[in-house]
């Protein structure tokens, strides 16, 4: 059995608000082409393990959902730090969470208490490294934001640790976005009439 743990940016910190936004489709597409080179490896079963905060996370949980069809080996968990995580979130956020949450194969709190301290978050984050062999973080090194919490975690885990870390940094997102781009205004001209639908 495998485990990999996805994280990296909130969904506000890429400016990315809307389900649509390019960004989250580019961010998708380079997360299912990692995760595509892992699960090519073995049959053997393949754990996706994310949380559940807007942006990469839910990000990566969608991206695992698309690729369930083809991939028989993979699962997909969603673990939230502590108990009623989102419960202070826009009704949509909310029910955006919930739809995910019943999509996945298992979803759980690491944290039975609500939000109480931040030794809630820290507890969680051993928790996700215990229970993986390698981690996924979109995060670059030159834009900290949240994620650098979890790089120093897994950094310092590594010290005693046999764990791998797969970073995709803003310069891997641009190449994708410029090949994303290209492919949408490819689509767009065929889809009106351009010289490529002319048989």
């Amino acid at each position: 059995m495998r485990r990999i743990w996805v994280s990296g940016y909130r969904a506000y910190e890429l400016q990315a608000f809307k389900d649509d936004d390019p960004k989250a489709e580019v961010i998708k597409e380079v997360l299912k082409k990692t995760l595509v080179e892992m699960l090519n490896q073995s049959t053997e079963e393949f754990w996706l393990l994310t949380g559940p905060q807007m942006g990469v996370e839910r990000w990566a949980a969608e991206a695992g959902l698309q690729l369930k069809k083809d991939y028989q080996q993979l699962r997909i968990a969603i673990m939230s730090p502590f108990a009623d995580f989102g419960n202070r979130w826009q009704e949509d956020n909310q029910m955006a969470l919930t739809k995910i949450k019943n999509a996945v194969d298992f979803a759980a709190d690491v944290s039975r208490a609500s939000y109480q301290s931040p030794q809630q978050l820290q507890n969680y984050t051993h928790f996700m490294l215990g229970h993986s062999e390698s981690a996924i973080l979109v995060y670059d090194l030159d834009s900290e934001g949240k994620p650098v919490w979890d790089y120093r975690a897994i950094k310092r885990w590594q010290e005693n640790h046999d764990y791998a870390l797969r970073l995709i940094d803003f310069d891997e997102l641009q190449e994708a976005a410029e090949e994303w781009s290209e492919r949408q205004r490819e689509k767009k001209q065929n889809d009106s009439g351009g010289f490529h639908s002319i048989q």
